[in-house]
């Protein structure tokens, strides 16, 4: 919940839109733009947990990158506005732990014309109360994943290394494995090799090492923490290649994401993975991320004391 103090028609949330920030119920894309009609956009997912962001700054760059890689216009979204938004958002909220959208699309070109150059990208951001793939109580039980043979939009069509929203898959690869009595689901790719998850990439010790995919999927933040981690626990990972039958075969399996952090899994396609149990290096490494961010490890403080000239005033 907020802060005390803070204007209640933000008690769900806030967005960023068209210059001015809003209760997030009232937030609206155009129509017309076509981060809507044809998911031309991308976007970051930054988390805040006790009133810091984290990576804030490793979030900005790759947000750039992405608009750089969609060959979309920087001038919308210059650095510093990109962070004074982040933290109004979340001042305007007052929320200690949230969960913070930024996103650039494509806009939309004149009437009658289908001319991506001709269109004029936008800026615009949202927050939320944290948000977890699996809350803390799951967590000690581990998730029940589902492993399709659904083909995640292949590199050659799409790139991985820009956070987009082409999810179709996804979502399609969700529905199955709610019939399969799953919680979330896997993706693979053309050769049959694991990708990633709506959200997450993908952990497993395999022959008694530490492996996750090394290609197909986006290399997610909290993919990049837990090899930063991993590094400093001294524990090897191997990026490789990793067959559905080779995956079935892990002795530990976790998910990572802004969303919740170390997700520790328990089943695959109705087998149980190890013991059933939370692994010992999953223990390690999910106990590990959550003392350190607890301790500042990549944090920026929020400045809730800055209010935004730009928040539209509730009636």
């Amino acid at each position: 919940m907020p802060d005390r103090g803070i204007d209640p028609a933000f008690e769900k949330g806030s967005a960023y839109v068209d210059g001015t920030i809003v209760p997030i119920e009232e937030a609206k894309v155009p129509l017309l733009d076509w981060g809507f009609l044809r998911s031309d956009a991308c976007q970051e997912t930054i988390s805040v947990w006790d009133g810091s962001f984290f990576r804030l700054s490793d979030h900005l760059d790759r947000f750039h990158r992405s608009i750089q890689r969609l060959r979309m216009d920087t001038a919308p979204v210059e650095r510093a506005d990109v962070l004074r938004v982040a933290h109004e958002l979340v001042a305007a909220c007052g929320f200690r732990d949230a969960y913070v959208q930024i996103i650039m699309t494509r806009g939309r070109p004149p009437i009658g014309s289908r001319d991506l150059r001709l269109c004029s990208n936008r800026f615009q951001a949202f927050c939320m109360p944290y948000m977890w793939v699996a809350d803390p109580k799951k967590q000690e039980t581990g998730m029940a994943l589902h492993i399709s043979r659904r083909v995640r939009v292949p590199a050659q069509s799409v790139d991985p290394l820009v956070k987009h929203y082409h999810w179709l898959d996804f979502e399609m690869g969700l529905l199955e494995a709610y019939e399969n009595g799953a919680d979330t689901v896997v993706l693979s790719d053309l050769n049959g090799n694991i990708t990633e998850g709506p959200g997450f990439n993908v952990f497993a010790v395999i022959d008694g090492s530490l492996r996750t995919p090394s290609s197909g999927m986006l290399d997610g933040m909290t993919r990049r923490t837990v090899m930063e981690l991993c590094s400093e626990l001294n524990v090897a990972v191997v990026e490789e290649n990793i067959s559905f039958e080779r995956f079935l075969k892990a002795s530990e399996i976790f998910l990572t994401t802004t969303a919740g952090g170390i997700i520790p899994v328990s089943s695959v396609n109705g087998t149980t993975v190890g013991s059933g149990g939370v692994g010992e290096q999953t223990r390690r490494i999910h106990h590990s991320y959550w003392h350190k961010r607890s301790n500042g490890w990549y944090g920026e403080p929020v400045v809730y004391t800055h209010k935004a000239s730009s928040v539209r005033k509730s009636h």
